[in-house]
């Protein structure tokens, strides 16, 4: 067995410091990008219920700032010689919410329910062979055969993010949303102040026992700085950015793009871009039902669509957006234009003649459009537009977001309250590989709604899932891309960016995938 080390700090006065928050009685009040309804967020992958994830639960693992995996709630770990086994031991001092040890059984459970359903969580589950709660701090993964995912999926930022439950509550049905919100994180949930439509309240968690470590990414000690933090559900975005001017609330996730020039005329707020690697927009099949059971008629769109027409429509101003035409994010390592070099040009002429081909009779294709969202709002109607010209006839059905996440997990066909598709947005952190990717999971019944279904698609990422060499990893990732040209699960619709805007006295923000409010600091008005 060789133990590996916990992570060391570099500098004993940082963590002097750090350690030493200054006491506050403060009141955080945020306007996040959706308001919170669904609160489960192993059941669905909005991203609002992945954020509120982070405010009450803790992870095995963590990814730091330089997109390294370290231990989170994990104190010490080691593998055996063979690579078949993992034994993770919890630091000492780990409680629920409700004042009770966090235990190896308690993981055990978490990650059974989390890899159930998540894409990258369901290839670690395929490699392995069994659990085992050593004592009541220690578990053990035991594989059946080596993979580099263990600590990769562990640590996996975003959704499904890997979060720790109690037994009692990792024991509920994946496919059902659980009904007991205690976590062991930094913030207790407050189901009782919890008003859709209004707000989410969190409070901090006194017994929280913080990693005796900077904050770096998701990664590092998670210090509440604040006493209350609350999420304000205020629809429209004028009305949000008027209060943030007038001190009212402290911060807006994701303001409008075209009101950034009025937020920074402002001397008391600034603009953050807490997630330099930005975001994907992505126009999702469902391959169930007629017309897109047929890969010919799902290729017809990828030839009708381009990507700046979204882009212009919904971010506007070219300082935050570029053309991708990668599955994995521009400027990460994987990215590649490999396979989609006719692709995504609006070529109508080609598009048609694949309708043509695929004998399609004109069924109106059901197409959720998203409204309530600024970043999203604007992407099927120009789905509809550019469609429409290639030859389709497209049905596009209005509603809010959190309706139409509960709608897409549907398989009823779409005259029946079912769906052909939507668009969505990943945060660069979920889509870095194919096993990551979750859009890219062609598992039949276990892939994502959707639910492409596609023995290559699955082999390569089997494949990549066993390698271990960056070069045939990269190899991998380029063929994956390419089999889902030929068999389209999805189609990426280029990269865009979104600063935070926040008053001036809001600091400590960590640059990560997700925001978090651990180290957030707010001093006087």
């Amino acid at each position: 067995m060789r133990q590996l080390s916990v992570f060391v700090l570099a500098s004993v006065v940082a963590l002097a410091s750090f350690a030493s928050p200054a006491v506050a009685q403060t009141t955080l009040r945020v306007v996040m990008h959706s308001d919170l309804k669904i609160v489960d967020p192993i059941w669905t992958t909005a991203y609002i219920s992945r954020n509120h994830g982070y405010m009450i639960y803790d992870t095995l693992f963590a990814i730091d700032a330089q997109g390294e995996i370290r231990p989170q709630m994990v104190d010490t770990y080691e593998v055996s010689l063979d690579q078949l086994t993992y034994t993770l031991t919890l630091r000492d001092g780990l409680l629920w919410h409700d004042g009770t040890p966090v235990t190896a059984e308690d993981c055990i459970a978490s990650i059974k329910r989390w890899g159930a359903k998540d894409s990258m969580g369901q290839k670690l589950m395929s490699f392995v062979q069994d659990f085992a709660s050593v004592n009541p701090k220690t578990l053990k993964i035991i594989l059946k055969e080596p993979t580099g995912l263990v600590l990769q999926a562990l640590g996996k930022p975003s959704s499904n993010v890997p979060f720790m439950m109690p037994r009692r509550v990792a024991e509920t049905s994946p496919n059902e949303q659980i009904k007991d919100f205690t976590g062991s994180g930094p913030f207790v949930f407050k189901p009782d102040e919890w008003k859709p439509g209004d707000k989410a309240v969190y409070v901090k968690f006194a017994q929280y026992k913080a990693r005796p470590e900077v904050p770096s990414g998701l990664a590092g000690g998670k210090v509440a700085r604040v006493d209350r933090v609350e999420w304000r559900a205020i629809a429209d975005h004028q009305t949000a950015i008027n209060t943030l001017l007038s001190g009212e609330i402290d911060m807006i996730e994701s303001p409008l793009h075209d009101l950034l020039p009025v937020l920074k005329q402002d001397a008391n707020v600034k603009l953050v871009d807490i997630n330099p690697l930005g975001n994907q927009y992505t126009f999702r099949f469902n391959t169930l039902h007629k017309p897109f059971d047929n890969t010919k008629v799902r290729q017809a769109v990828f030839y009708a669509l381009n990507q700046e027409d979204f882009l212009k429509a919904v971010i506007g101003n070219p300082a935050y957006y570029k053309i991708c035409k990668s599955f994995y994010p521009c400027g990460s390592p994987l990215e590649t234009s490999k396979g989609m070099e006719e692709l995504l040009e609006s070529n109508f002429v080609k598009a048609r003649q694949l309708l043509a081909e695929a004998g399609y009779d004109g069924t109106p294709i059901v197409l959720m459009h998203s409204t309530d969202l600024a970043v999203l709002a604007n992407l099927a109607p120009v789905a509809k537009s550019l469609m429409e010209q290639a030859g389709f006839k497209v049905d596009m059905q209005s509603m809010d977001w959190q309706t139409l996440v509960a709608r897409r997990a549907k398989k009823d066909p779409p005259a029946q309250g079912g769906w052909h598709a939507f668009l969505t947005a990943w945060v660069a952190a979920d889509i870095l590989d194919p096993v990551m990717l979750g859009f890219l999971n062609a598992g039949c019944d276990q892939a994502m709604f959707g639910w492409p279904c596609d023995k290559e698609i699955e082999s390569l990422r089997d494949q990549y899932a066993r390698e271990t060499d960056p070069a045939q990893r990269k190899a991998i990732a380029e063929a994956a891309q390419v089999r889902a040209t030929q068999y389209p699960t999805h189609i990426p619709l280029g990269q865009w960016f979104q600063p935070a805007a926040m008053r001036k006295n809001i600091d400590g923000m960590v640059q990560a995938p997700v925001p978090v409010f651990w180290n957030v600091e707010k001093k006087g008005r």
